[in-house]
């Protein structure tokens, strides 16, 4: 199945969860004193719908108080603040895609030679890599298993399932990326 049609058929913790990590993976290195991990609060809320809320709140409020100017940190925020109180429904799955296509533009974006291509996240994310740089097809192949992961786990299954293997694929691909960004930095240094 392609990156869309996962999302589609996600039900809503895999819809949250596909999202947070999206964003997660997304952060750049924190400086010093910066907190680690200011998303840490939504997975909680990706276990517990009842929770999801104040999580929401929680995690939103962790990124706010990050000092980073940094245009993925305010596309990030923007995305927070739009994410539905109720972890449910349409606005959810619409939360989830964008948060999809965010993670795949900051990618592309530093692929080597390959940012600014018209359409590849598109191509990417129905299914068409072909042309995708090493970060952008890693990051969809990322997605997609986070997705088949969550969905082969369904819905009746404790609260916690499975977040903890997708939380570790997520901080692997957070790894890959913020060591791209660095090795770029050094280059242009």
């Amino acid at each position: 199945m392609s990156l869309l049609e996962l999302i589609a058929a996600a039900d809503e913790r895999g819809l949250a969860a596909s999202g947070a990590a999206c964003l997660d993976r997304c952060l750049p290195q924190p400086a010093a004193g910066d907190e680690a991990d200011p998303l840490r609060p939504l997975w909680a809320g990706c276990a517990d719908a009842a929770s999801w809320p104040d999580r929401l709140a929680e995690a939103r409020a962790a990124l706010d108080a990050l000092p980073g100017a940094e245009p993925a940190v305010q596309r990030i925020r923007k995305l927070l603040g739009e994410a539905p109180a109720a972890r449910a429904g349409a606005r959810l799955r619409d939360w989830a895609d964008a948060c999809s296509a965010l993670a795949l533009e900051i990618h592309l974006g530093h692929d080597a030679g390959r940012a600014g291509r018209t359409g590849l996240v598109e191509r990417c994310r129905a299914g068409e890599p072909q042309g995708a740089g090493p970060l952008l097809a890693g990051e969809t192949a990322r997605q997609v298993r986070i997705l088949e992961m969550l969905a082969e786990i369904g819905d009746r299954a404790p609260m916690g399932a499975g977040l903890r293997q997708v939380l570790d694929v997520s901080t692997e691909g957070q790894r890959v990326l913020r060591a791209a960004v660095a090795r770029r930095a050094r280059v242009r240094a």
